[in-house]
């Protein structure tokens, strides 16, 4: 058979501020807010499409995974200080800034009460 190899994906957990838990595939090199809007995922509006301009895309890691991820860039770090509706933790990342590799795995991450 001739085509094209299927990409690699890893399994993700998303639950939203109202406890709707969305457990899906998403391909490895996707962002983690790729995955959700590709999805449907309740609660990442993604203005900005990906950029880290907006905060839209603000999601809390479960801590057991914080080690998995890349660390905080600066321009993230601010975008979570003065763009974020909701208040900054320190497991606070922007989903747009996660680039997916097979160590996310597993991943749950957390959306806030609101992204506006």
């Amino acid at each position: 058979m001739f085509g094209r190899k299927p990409k690699e994906t890893v399994r993700m957990t998303y639950i939203s501020h109202s406890n709707v838990i969305t457990r899906i595939d998403v391909p490895v090199g996707d962002s983690v807010m790729e995955g959700a809007i590709k999805n449907g995922v309740d609660g990442i509006a993604a203005e900005c499409g990906g950029t880290c301009q907006c905060g839209t895309c603000h999601v809390y890691v479960e801590e057991e995974f914080l080690d998995r991820l890349p660390p905080i860039q600066e321009d993230e770090s601010a975008m979570l200080v003065d763009l974020t509706a909701c208040a900054r933790r320190t497991n606070s990342r922007l989903s747009c800034q996660l680039l997916v590799t097979r160590e996310f795995d597993g991943l749950i991450v957390h959306t806030p009460e609101t992204q506006q």
